[in-house]
Formats: C-alpha cells, structure tokens, sequence
C-alpha cells in the first residue's frame, strides 16, 4: 500500500472508469486513519484513496448582488472514495454508478496492490446478532446440510466499563456454555449485567461422504458486521450464509430499493 508506482497507477485506471476527457483537472489524495470498533474501542488502520475529477459546469439561478435573479455557473467535482483493511483484505468503494462501475474500482484496486490474489468478491455487509449466544444455541441442522455437528469454539466479551474476555471450548464433552455455568453460576459473564458479546467463533463440522473425507468449516463473527464468509469458496460462502441465517445469527438482507440516477 506504500508503493507509489502502484498508486499512480491505480488512480490512472481509476479515471479511465469515469471516462473524462484528458483536460479534466484531477487529483487524488491518500492518507491513513484509524476506525474504531464501536463496542470494544479497538482501533484498525485503514488507508483511504480519494480521488477528484473535475464534472462538466452547471447553471443554477440565484439572487446577486442587486438582488435580482442571475445564472450562476458551479463547477461541479466527481468523488471517488476508496477505503482499504490491508490487514483483513477488504476494499470499500463509494462511487456513483451502480454495483458494475464498483466491481470495476474494486478489480482495479486488487490488480495494483493484489495482483497475485484471486479476484475481490462483493461482501455485502450483514449484521451478526451475537446475542443468541447467549445461550447454548440449537443448531437447527437438516439432512440435506450433510452436518455432523455444529459448536461454539470461541467467545469474546467486552465489559461496559472497559475490559475484555476470551473464552475457549475447553475440550470434548463440554460446551463453553456449560463451562461457563460450571465455573461461574450465576455471575456468568453470559447472565451478568454490563457484558457485551463482541465476537464468536463456530466450528461446522461436515459428515464424510464417498470420496471425500470429512472437513469443518470455521467462521468466525465479530460485531457489528464482520464475518470470515468472504475468504471461503463461493459454495461454502452460500452454505454458510444459509446456515446463518437459519440460526438468526445475522440480521435479515436490506430490502432492494430502486435507485434512478441523476442525470
């Protein structure tokens, strides 16, 4: 992310999406910033791009100086937003132009600073309700799923006066919820006040089939709206969305909303 060659050229193709002529001034302007967690406070670095290409001018009326009516000319700026977790391997992308001009920024923005990475695939951002966890969760599993079992293998929590708490499966016969209740009864950081469920790890464990052997699956969520599902196949993505919706582990899907725009 630090390579200026990878940059310039970066913004370079950017442009070319917005099919400008070449005598449109622009400009592009990189720097980094830490984003907050809004539960835990922990803070992540991103690096943002955005860039600035110089709109065809428009009229607009207005009162001027003597207070009648005049046609003002605005130039008008086309904004291109990119924001990058290098760490996590996502790109964020705010540009006009639909879902397809979005995919190309993003493809673009892999091309120069990921090149050898497969291509980026659209993660639409879902909300995780970790709150079920709460309780030890009844993994509704159907024949079809090809499911053996399914645990919680990991709980983070976070303490509304600061803190936090990692908690892992501690081994086979024994959920973290029953260890929890074993260790802590009723001051279980599951039942006491002023704790918060900031992440969670689920192992799916998936029954062998003929020729082929048996494999888990780990996903792991993190509030608000963080899931490993985009590093996964887009089979195993589709399957485990599908499971985690059944299970209401993530909020229901945005309605569609039909967007005309601006000419």
């Amino acid at each position: 992310m630090d390579d200026e060659g990878a940059k310039a050229a970066f913004v370079r193709d950017a442009i070319a999406i917005l099919q400008v002529p070449d005598h449109r001034k622009r400009e592009a302007d990189w720097y980094k910033s830490c984003r907050a967690h809004p539960i835990t406070g922990e803070e992540t670095e991103l690096v943002y791009a955005t860039i600035y290409v110089e709109d065809r001018a428009s009229t607009e009326l207005t009162f001027g100086p003597t207070e009648g009516l005049e046609r003002q000319v605005i130039q008008r700026v086309v904004e291109v937003a990119i924001a990058c977790d290098p760490k996590e391997r996502i790109v964020e992308v705010c540009a006009k132009g639909g879902k397809d001009v979005r995919d190309e920024y993003a493809t673009v923005f892999a091309k120069h600073f990921a090149p050898e990475a497969p291509p980026p695939i659209e993660a639409p951002r879902r909300d995780v309700l970790l709150e079920v966890l709460r309780k030890q969760p009844d993994f509704l599993i159907e024949p079809a799923d090809g499911i053996d079992r399914v645990e919680v293998s990991s709980l983070n929590l976070f303490a509304t006066g600061g803190g936090s708490a990692r908690f892992d499966r501690p081994g086979e016969g024994e959920t973290i919820h029953h260890f929890l209740a074993r260790q802590f009864g009723s001051v279980s950081p599951l039942k006491g006040r002023g704790w918060t469920i900031a992440g969670a790890t689920l192992r799916i464990y998936m029954t062998a089939t003929e020729g082929k052997r048996a494999r888990s699956l780990t996903v792991t969520l993190r509030a608000p709206n963080y899931t490993t599902i985009p590093n996964k196949t887009d089979i195993d993505r589709q399957f485990v969305m599908r499971l985690l919706e059944r299970w209401k582990l993530v909020a229901p899907p945005p309605e569609d909303v039909e967007v005309i725009a601006a000419e």
